[in-house]
């Protein structure tokens, strides 16, 4: 016997840069496998004082606001959902839930976590049930919280006959390292550390009219300070054993700061290019100590995936610190790499649907495996 159904993901990513929204068919085969269809897929970037909103709140909020913006937020992704829920020409009934990630404020591996974007508003808007709230029950547990899309990389992404390591590089990198396909060897994964937050947070600093570094193209005119990188690299986060977590209260504004004027007094004629090349060297070298400590040697094959695929200078960082194994693109095997935290977390409200848990322990540390997220249901439903 089958399941079917269309669930739409909706993820805020740590780096604020939007919303991206995906439309996903879910099909539960009878041998339990399960294969995805995407629909459709959009990104909502935020508006310069969204996006201010966001990041001020994840810094230093207040209770006012964290109450405004939640519900404000749950406004947003209502019309992201709304907005690819109409590029895929479905309606409401067409669609089983909602699956809103939201936008993570405050990360604390080991006692809490804490996402807003109310759910409530979103079922209001949208006239669909939604699930939101997904780290929390692994938290309970005992888990990290994080990451969440491990379940998505072993059940949609693994490789026929090699191991594969999926990198995201979200505002926090990490990785999934998947077993090939049908075997049962247990699934790992971890965050490695930054993965653009600080890159685009030190760019705002010397270059204040700037988001980000377009392609990556001002780190290619520098040249990194790595004595300043060996150094960050040789502190807690980066040394610690996996299952491991972060997030902006390790690697935010306060560290961009701090990194930033570590380069300028390691380099006294240091240019904004050679701080935000540094910058590129932390995330890129990070990344390549996490691989060779943690990931098999067997795992040859890696996936780049998020915003900072599109860094051609991070690409080229990165490639150079995996070497031997082969870095490429998510996207030159299967739908574009921005999409897929979206279609992860709407595979998990997928899972919620049939009742099968979506953590998977071994990456988290949870003590055992859970059924993630809580429903709001849409009005009549």
């Amino acid at each position: 016997m089958t399941a079917s159904a269309v669930v739409v993901g909706l993820m805020s990513g740590t780096s604020a840069d939007g919303i991206a929204a995906a439309a996903v068919r879910f099909t539960e085969h009878a041998d339990a496998a399960i294969t995805a269809d995407l629909l459709a897929f959009e990104t909502t970037p935020y508006s310069d004082d969204e996006r201010g909103r966001i990041l001020l709140a994840t810094e230093r909020g207040n209770p006012r606001e964290y109450c405004r913006l939640s519900f404000d937020l749950g406004e947003w992704l209502a019309r992201a959902a709304i907005s690819v829920m109409r590029s895929a020409s479905l309606g409401s009934g067409d669609v089983a839930a909602i699956a809103s990630h939201g936008h993570t404020i405050w990360h604390e591996p080991g006692h809490s976590t804490w996402q807003i974007g109310e759910a409530a508003v979103i079922a209001e808007r949208t006239g669909v049930d939604v699930i939101a709230n997904f780290r929390v029950a692994d938290v309970a547990a005992g888990g990290q919280g994080a990451p969440l899309v491990t379940i998505a990389d072993a059940l949609l992404f693994a490789a026929a006959g090699q191991w594969r390591a999926l990198q995201n590089l979200g505002g926090i990198a990490n990785v999934t390292v998947v077993p090939p396909a049908g075997f049962a060897d247990p699934v790992r994964a971890f965050d490695t550390g930054p993965g653009c937050a600080v890159i685009d947070a030190v760019t705002q600093m010397v270059l204040p009219a700037l988001r980000f570094d377009d392609r990556g193209a001002l780190a290619r005119r520098g040249t990194p300070i790595e004595s300043v990188v060996t150094e960050e690299l040789r502190s807690g986060f980066f040394l610690a054993n996996p299952p491991k977590s972060t997030g902006r209260e390790q690697f935010g504004g306060d560290f961009a700061e701090r990194f930033t004027a570590a380069c300028r007094i390691a380099r006294r004629a240091a240019t904004s290019e050679d701080v935000i090349a540094s910058a590129v060297s932390l995330t890129a070298r990070s990344i390549g100590d996490a691989y060779s400590r943690w990931v098999p040697h067997e795992a040859t094959d890696v996936l780049l995936s998020g915003g900072g695929a599109r860094n051609d200078a991070l690409v080229d960082a990165i490639s150079r610190a995996l070497a031997p194994r082969t870095v490429r693109l998510f996207d030159e095997l299967f739908f574009d790499g921005e999409a897929k935290e979206a279609v992860a977390f709407a595979l998990l409200g997928f899972l919620k649907l049939i009742g099968k848990p979506g953590n998977v322990p071994d990456a988290t540390g949870a003590r055992g495996r859970r059924v993630l997220g809580a429903l709001s249901r849409a009005s009549g439903a």
